[in-house]
């Protein structure tokens, strides 16, 4: 996880540090044929140059961006797991779990969705 290194050491909150590294590692082992990379100052992962999902951190949580089709696609999942959303992105509280699964299948549905994508974002 070298790419993500200097993006984690800035991060100020060990517990905040040490939870997104958390899930950038899980996202990096489950998914090892995607490219981890910084681009807008953000962690992110592509598939064949095109965007898969972000990440960002602010005080109250940790944002997960799948792009609007993948919030579109798990609305109701979304908001049953307890996060709150946006358009763009899914709101994990640092005081809440992390839903992998649903991670997992957010991501699977990018992969598939964008596996004929040739631009970056849809």
């Amino acid at each position: 996880m070298e790419v993500f290194a200097d993006y984690l050491a800035k991060i100020g909150n060990p517990e905040h540090r040490a939870r997104t590294e958390e899930v950038l590692t899980w996202v990096a082992g489950e998914f090892p044929d995607l490219e981890p990379k910084i681009a807008w100052n953000q962690p992110m992962f592509t598939d064949h140059g095109t965007y898969i999902i972000g990440f960002s951190v602010s005080k109250q949580h940790l944002a997960v961006a799948p792009e609007k089709a993948g919030i579109d696609r798990f609305s109701e999942e979304i908001v049953q797991s307890g996060y709150e959303h946006t358009k763009q992105l899914v709101r994990i509280r640092w005081d809440g779990p992390v839903d992998y699964s649903l991670l997992k299948r957010m991501i699977e549905f990018n992969i598939m969705d964008k596996a004929d994508c040739s631009t970056f974002w849809r």
